[in-house]
């Protein structure tokens, strides 16, 4: 189900280029982290995004790669 108006466009434009992860805190942390600290490869940057806690405890996060601005 498409919760909002950004997933739909994202949907429809084909440029939606995630990878969702679901980690204990710690876990998560470390991933993300690794992300952030990477330079820019070929041109796109990784973006952390829909970062939430679910019930269990764990973190289920997306990393979203997005063109960078030359």
């Amino acid at each position: 189900m498409i919760a909002r108006p950004r997933d739909l466009a994202d949907q429809m434009s084909g440029t939606q280029q995630s990878q969702i992860f679901t980690l204990p805190v710690d876990a998560a942390r470390c991933k993300a982290r690794e992300f952030i600290d990477q330079p820019p490869r070929s041109g796109f940057l990784p973006v952390i995004e829909k970062w939430r806690q679910l019930p269990d405890g764990q973190i289920e996060f997306a990393i979203r790669h997005l063109p960078t601005v030359d």
